[in-house]
This record gives structure tokens, sequence and C-alpha cells, in this order.
């Protein structure tokens, strides 16, 4: 991809690949629901997004925000259950869904957005 392609659309690709990845750990979560043991996993979208963008770190605008467990290398952490559970696992399916429906609106946002580029882009070819 050109630079002058990439810095049009790059954002967008970026939340897309991102936003695929976000939602196989969440899948994966869901999944694993029932498996004794299991630690929920997952990602910080919107510093590991900054991250590749290269933007830098996103600052929190109040003292009571939280942030998704990430780890140093922008990989996914674990996620610190709200209520535990008896066999270990820390996954709470209604908080999965929740982010997993999340993630698919911030696809679709980016799908679109991205979209308009691309037609905005062919216009400009066409001379339209």
């Amino acid at each position: 991809m050109t630079n002058a392609l990439r810095d049009h659309i790059g954002f967008h690709a970026d939340a897309l690949k991102l936003g695929e990845r976000r939602g196989a750990i969440l899948a994966s979560n869901i999944a694993q629901a029932a498996t004794p043991g299991y630690k929920a996993r997952d990602i910080d979208f919107a510093a590991e997004l900054a991250r590749k963008s290269g933007m830098g770190q996103l600052a929190g605008t109040h003292p009571l925000h939280l942030t998704a467990p990430v780890t140093p290398d922008g990989g996914p952490g674990y996620r610190v259950p709200t209520s535990a559970s008896l066999d270990g696992n820390t996954v709470e399916p209604a908080i999965e869904q929740i982010k997993f429906a999340e993630s698919a609106l911030r696809q679709q946002a980016s799908l679109t957005f991205l979209n308009r580029r691309i037609s905005g882009l062919m216009s400009a070819i066409r001379g339209e």
C-alpha cells in the first residue's frame, strides 16, 4: 500500500485488524465460560489502536475511568471479574456478550468509514 493511500485509509484498516483480534479473544472467552479455571482475557482497544497508529497513549479524562487489562507489548491481559466464581473461571457471560456486541459495532463503524473513504477515492479517480 502506498504511503498516501495508507495515510488515507490506514487508521480504519488498523481498527479492523485490531477489532478482528479482539473479537476472537472475546469469542474464546464466551466459549470457555464453563471451563473451570479459565481466565478471561481482553485487550485495551483504544490504547492498542493508538499504539499501532502512532498516536501514543490515550489519557483518561476522569480519575474513575477504567482501563482494560493490557500487557506492555499490547497483548491481551487478564480481566478481573466483578464476582468471583467457585471453580476459578473469571468469564462473566453477560459482560463478555456486551463487550462482544460493542466490538461488533466498532467493526461495523470502521467498515462504514473505510467504505466511504474508498468511495471518495473512487469518485476522485473517476473525476466526479
